[in-house]
């Protein structure tokens, strides 16, 4: 398991992945595949329900198992959306790493990641 050299990089793939979130908190969202480095641009949470807020958790599952938040049962209002992540704040996923996350009521909110996929082979 090696995680691609920033320098001799040969390909960029620009990705969009649309989830939406259920109230199990720990659902897999993105997995960074074997031999990759996945740069994440933005996390974006729209709440689709017209007149209730939900809370969003979402958190990076390390290859090795520990679980770091970066985001922890935070409101977002009725009709809008929150960004977790952004091209100013962005984070590298190495390759077994995953981002995970839900809800607190089940379709209420919906997640999509803007992220690149770094390859050096």
């Amino acid at each position: 398991m090696a995680n691609p050299n920033l320098v001799a990089v040969t390909s960029i793939l620009g990705k969009v992945s649309q989830f939406a979130l259920n109230t199990t908190l720990t659902t897999d969202l993105l997995t960074c595949a074997s031999e990759k480095l996945y740069k994440i641009n933005s996390v974006a949470i729209a709440n689709i329900d017209g007149s209730s807020a939900a809370n969003v958790t979402m958190g990076i599952v390390k290859s090795g198992g520990s679980v770091v938040l970066i985001a922890n049962t935070i409101a977002v209002p009725a009709d809008s959306t929150l960004l977790l992540v952004d091209k100013n704040w962005g984070l590298y996923l190495e390759e077994g790493d995953l981002i995970e996350g839900g809800a607190s009521a089940n379709g209420d909110l919906t997640c999509t990641i803007s992220y690149e996929i770094l390859d050096d082979a």
